[in-house]
């Protein structure tokens, strides 16, 4: 099975617990506007590779991971991609390797049942998820990714259901999702779930402004101020993060 992707990433220690191999696929629905790999949006660009050599790769790294590390394979939107991390973590799964997704959520459905079954066998494979949850406002998710929010929570409570691990990630921008009052509604609905193993905020960063320039688009923050600490801490605080 052949999956595409962007890159990868050998050593990396933010995607999950202990040392990753990273693997960062093509393609996005999503357009948030602080998005810092804009280069993973197009499902056409990237490159090709099959999932038994993409393991071979890992397997190069496997004595640095640790008892924590492993595989995370991020984006883009890994769930775009569904039959091909089927197949990837199974053969992950032949070396014993941990496995993780960091998504967004955008391409769950619960009402499709042969997809909703094929992600239930991925879920087999995997031993942990990162949910990248943007927004909990709908209206505000809209204009800030292009896309709507229900599925995404309609996910978080799918997983609570078969208490599978999940780490939630918000990223807090000045202006956009630095709000109290939605940081409180968000921490409401951390609430009713009960398979949440950490909470991570992620401080808005402008790096990948040389990016956008080099694809020729747009960059729509320009003028958006970096997060404080001080802001930082209260939104920890609120969420009540790790």
């Amino acid at each position: 099975m052949k999956g595409r992707i962007s890159s990868i990433e050998t050593f990396g220690s933010v995607d999950g617990p202990g040392i990753r191999f990273v693997i960062f696929t093509q393609g996005c629905q999503f357009r948030c506007l602080y998005c810092h790999n804009p280069e993973t949006w197009d499902l056409n660009k990237g490159y090709e590779i099959d999932s038994t050599e993409l393991i071979n790769k890992a397997l190069r790294y496997k004595e640095y991971w640790g008892n924590e590390g492993g595989i995370t394979v991020s984006g883009g939107e890994p769930l775009l991609q569904i039959d091909f991390l089927i197949s990837l973590f199974k053969e992950a799964k032949k070396y014993g390797i941990n496995t993780c997704i960091d998504t967004s959520g955008g391409p769950f459905e619960e009402n499709n049942i042969n997809w909703l079954n094929k992600f239930k066998e991925l879920l087999d494979y995997t031993d942990l998820i990162l949910l990248d949850i943007k927004e909990i406002d709908e209206q505000k998710h809209i204009k800030l990714t292009g896309k709507t929010n229900k599925n995404i929570l309609d996910l978080a409570g799918f997983l609570n259901k078969l208490n599978f691990p999940v780490w939630i990630r918000h990223v807090i921008v000045p202006g956009l999702t630095l709000n109290i009052d939605d940081l409180k509604k968000l921490r409401k609905f951390l609430d009713t779930l009960s398979n949440i193993k950490k909470i991570e905020v992620l401080p808005y960063h402008n790096l990948a402004i040389s990016k956008y320039q080099e694809l020729n688009i747009k960059y729509k923050l320009i003028n958006t101020r970096l997060p404080t600490n001080e802001e930082i801490e209260l939104a920890r605080n609120i969420l009540k993060a790790n």
